[in-house]
């Protein structure tokens, strides 16, 4: 795949993005139960695998439908603000290395109000990074080989959780930059930083932005990023596309209404002023969060804890949860959460406290 002509959107127009993954057949692990012992075991890494993906219940596309609604000028205004900081970051010709998939629908956003409100010429790669294993460094090296200057990158992704794949992206692209004497910033541009890891971000607030709860039909119809035995040295890492859900995908519509809410939002009341978050104090809350939760509820892998509603939300949907914890039944952001506990009979705790709207806890496999 790396060096060929050919060009991967998904289902987005091609001028949208660029995917830069390996398209394959991969036959989706069913026994969720099964596909956590050998994570949590370490017989498999979570990114040789895939859960199955199925559409939205109607009562789900419903409570996305109104989440959308209610947040969506919250998330265009934050694409707008994101999009003034990195074109103050940067100058000449910008390219957004979205990191795939959440990052992806952020990209094709960002990328057309750098066009259309800044007047910059903008590129989108989709690229994989993966927990422990790195950033896909076929895919940098792609990049640079269409002739994008080293220091045009500008990686994107939703949001931060625990910080994990922020820390991730700083060192490998060090890495990177050691082994091929480029200087790429490896720093982390997103929506909201809940972790204080990133390097710029729109907001430190966890709200519910809408494209975390939804899965493919809202990413471009890819999976989660794949890599393994499969991938040959040379490959990008792989992705299914989702071809059997193209009547119900929102990815375009999604991306467009919010690129059109954004220009409207510029046009009207001027670029909204990043908002200065105090990156330090988000770090220091997550880590005492994550703490006192590791004590509160014997967990020894911190890998089970995903604090935030996009985090919380991927696990409801794809891992085998143990309980979720929310501040507020009654807050609107929430309220997927809570339906996905009910119908998969996962106890729910309040924590009046809690930092953030919502954590997911992912049952251990291999305790007990």
């Amino acid at each position: 795949m790396t060096g060929g002509t050919q060009h991967f959107s998904g289902s987005y127009r091609q001028e949208d993005v660029e995917f830069l993954l390996t398209p394959m057949a991969l036959e989706p692990i069913r026994d969720l139960a099964e596909k956590e012992r050998l994570i949590q075991s370490g017989q498999r890494h979570y990114s040789e695998m895939l859960s199955p993906e199925s559409l939205p219940s109607p009562a789900y596309l419903a409570l996305f439908q109104s989440a959308f609604a209610a947040n969506r000028l919250q998330m265009a205004r934050d694409c707008l603000r994101l999009a003034a900081l990195i074109a103050a970051r940067r100058t000449g010709s910008i390219t957004l290395v979205s990191l795939a998939r959440a990052g992806t629908p952020v990209g094709v956003i960002l990328g057309h109000l750098l066009r259309q409100v800044f007047q910059r010429e903008c590129s989108h790669y989709s690229v994989s990074i993966i927990r422990d294993r790195g950033i896909d460094a076929n895919a940098l090296q792609h990049i640079l080989a269409q002739g994008h200057a080293a220091d045009s990158l500008v990686f994107v992704d939703g949001w931060t959780g625990k910080g994990v794949i922020s820390r991730e992206l700083r060192q490998t692209v060090n890495d990177f930059n050691a082994a091929h004497g480029t200087a790429i910033d490896g720093g982390l541009f997103v929506l909201s930083d809940l972790a204080g890891t990133a390097a710029c971000a729109a907001s430190a607030s966890d709200y519910l932005i809408p494209s975390s709860i939804l899965n493919a039909t809202v990413s471009g119809l890819v999976s989660r990023s794949v890599l393994n035995e499969a991938i040959a040295p040379g490959d990008f890492h792989g992705c299914v596309y989702y071809a059997q859900f193209e009547q119900h995908d929102q990815s375009r519509a999604f991306a467009d209404g919010l690129v059109a809410d954004a220009v409207a939002i510029a046009a009207s009341s001027g670029i909204p002023l990043a908002e200065a978050s105090d990156a330090p104090a988000m770090a220091a809350r997550s880590q005492a969060y994550m703490a006192a939760t590791q004590q509160a509820y014997g967990i020894s892998d911190i890998n089970l804890i995903k604090p935030g509603i996009g985090e919380a939300t991927r696990v409801l949907l794809r891992r085998v949860p143990e309980r979720l914890i929310v501040r507020d039944t009654n807050a609107p952001d929430v309220a997927h959460l809570l339906l996905l506990a009910q119908e998969k009979a996962i106890p729910v705790t309040v924590e009046p406290a809690l930092p953030y709207q919502a954590v997911a806890l992912i049952r251990s496999a291999v305790d007990g």
